[in-house]
């Protein structure tokens, strides 16, 4: 890939805005970066596959498949370029995936070996406070999430369960989760969710299936 354009593909993430045109051509020319391609339907990453590499979505679209501790039930989203596959995995306690990433369309990407990401962290500033400001951007919203005003109704309740599971609040979203296991997990009765989610369909917000609810646009449900 030309410099100019793998310039222009960088400056599309955060890890590297705010560097400057030297900056960026020492990284552009003295690190190694990966380009590779899957075609429709195959695996990027899988759940609790070791997190080794920073990928970076250059064209394309990715499902994203994210499932319960127990496997109980799932929820699946799409992440489009540009794109970064879980970034906070590739340090920390716990340095796997925590979600299945496959390809919805055929993609391209880049991918930076975790060495590399230490030396550049280790020798640009920017790039180390980028890579800081997303682990801590991340840690502030979770610590929020926990003090919100609690819901006031079964809806609010619902809306809460499906946005607190998704990578980004926003686009369609496929739930596969029984009626009952969503009772369970509200602390509510079978009757009143399985009312409540007829209403919602009926607002045109969601479609129930058997075992399935699709949400196409989850920015709709919020508001």
């Amino acid at each position: 890939m030309a410099t100019l354009q793998l310039f222009d593909q960088l400056l599309q993430y955060p890890l590297f805005q705010g560097m400057s045109r030297e900056d960026l051509s020492q990284v552009a020319g003295h690190t190694k970066f990966d380009f590779v391609k899957f075609p429709t339907g195959r695996p990027v990453v899988r759940e609790d596959g070791a997190c080794e590499h920073l990928f970076f979505l250059l064209s394309g679209v990715l499902k994203v498949e994210s499932r319960a501790h127990d496997h109980s039930y799932s929820v699946v989203e799409q992440a489009a370029a540009p794109f970064m596959v879980q970034p906070e995995a590739i340090f920390g306690y716990n340095q796997r995936y925590t979600h299945t990433f496959t390809a919805l369309t055929d993609v391209s990407l880049v991918s930076i070996d975790k060495s590399e990401v230490v030396r550049l962290s280790e020798e640009f500033l920017v790039f180390r406070l980028n890579l800081l400001n997303i682990f801590a951007t991340q840690a502030q919203k979770k610590e929020r999430s926990y003090w919100r005003m609690a819901p006031s109704s079964l809806r609010d309740h619902i809306v809460r369960f499906f946005t607190a599971r998704v990578l980004r609040p926003a686009g369609p979203k496929t739930f596969y989760i029984l009626m009952t296991t969503l009772a369970k997990e509200l602390n509510d009765s079978r009757l009143d969710v399985s009312r409540e989610l007829n209403q919602m369909q009926r607002d045109g917000l969601l479609t129930l299936h058997r075992g399935r609810i699709e949400i196409p646009q989850m920015e709709r449900l919020i508001m």
